[in-house]
């Protein structure tokens, strides 16, 4: 998949495509289906097929505090993406002037002159331009005088119910992550880079591996069961913490990983985390000793999860030269 930033940057060798525009957070069934959809018109017509998508997303831009928390990061939605079959990605960085774009001039410069787009989907409900102008009508008005198709993206229904972003966001919010794998198609991951901590895990005996999200929000908080992806010997099985670690008076948001059975030097690895079940929500404990027999409760459950699950079986812990 060739990514490609910013309408500056297409070349006359990327006029002639299909596309389709949304911000696909998460990459779920919803958006598999459309890309699906999108690939079987690329192959009978013998063209690239073109994901356009923006960043920030608008929401983040026009009102950022009230934005929904991100599903997937713009590093971790191009690896989801990856998984499938798109020939390109332009990324649109959403800023003042596109903000400022009517409607007319981003069909004439993006769709037209910049991807001379002979096939489109998008939602029925799609708006876009300045004060949210432009919509299907007009879009299917541009392609009768540009002479490139517009048609909806199908609907995909998961129990009766359309799949979407706020859908999943919603099952991770209740800690509903079988449900969200259903929605998915996948466990639901976050992933980041190792860092160097405060050191609290290896002094309560749980050497953590610490992620720092990067991220405003996010869409769940909580003690969590966890594969770990990215290292010798995938997937290896943990318990994690998302969330601020009240017990220290934490005020950001980070991930904390402790994986059984492991004593491996991996500070600035690339880790993805699964996050299989929830075992709990995040407590404030009144002293270290606490907190401390509570994740030994923690770490036992999320080995019993694992045992029931698929017969592993943990052998002697080894708590030394983990981060």
């Amino acid at each position: 998949m060739q990514l490609i930033r910013g309408v500056h940057n297409l070349r006359p060798e990327h006029r002639g495509c299909v596309a389709t525009i949304g911000n696909f957070d998460g990459v779920h069934l919803g958006h598999q289906a459309v890309i699906g959809q999108l690939g079987e018109e690329a192959g009978r017509l013998h063209l690239p097929s073109v994901l356009i998508s923006f960043e920030p997303q608008p929401m983040e831009y026009f009102r950022p505090q009230q934005a929904p928390a991100r599903l997937t990061r713009m590093r971790e939605k191009l690896e989801a993406l990856r998984r499938f079959h798109i020939d390109r990605l332009l990324l649109l960085s959403f800023n003042r002037k596109l903000a400022q774009m009517p409607a007319e001039e981003f069909i004439q410069r993006v769709l037209v002159d910049g991807l001379g787009v002979k096939y489109l989907v998008v939602g029925d409900d799609f708006r876009f331009g300045k004060d949210r102008a432009g919509d299907f009508a007009m879009l299917q008005a541009a392609g009768r005088e540009h002479g490139f198709a517009v048609v909806n993206m199908h609907t995909f229904l998961i129990d009766g119910e359309r799949v979407s972003s706020t859908r999943v966001r919603a099952a991770l919010n209740q800690g509903g992550l079988a449900e969200a794998e259903k929605l998915l198609g996948r466990s639901y991951r976050m992933s980041g880079r190792v860092a160097h901590g405060k050191k609290l895990g290896r002094e309560l005996g749980f050497p953590t591996a610490n992620i720092h999200v990067h991220r405003k929000a996010t869409p769940l908080q909580g003690i969590f069961v966890v594969e770990v992806f990215g290292i010798e010997g995938e997937p290896l099985p943990g318990v994690a913490s998302l969330g601020t670690r009240p017990t220290v008076d934490g005020k950001t948001t980070i991930l904390e990983v402790y994986l059984f059975d492991f004593n491996r030097d991996i500070y600035g690895e690339y880790l993805q985390v699964s996050f299989l079940h929830k075992l709990r929500d995040e407590v404030r404990y009144t002293t270290l000793e606490a907190l401390k027999v509570q994740i030994a409760r923690d770490v036992e459950n999320a080995q019993a999860y694992f045992q029931q699950r698929q017969g592993y079986s943990p052998a002697r812990q080894q708590q030394s030269g983990n981060p």
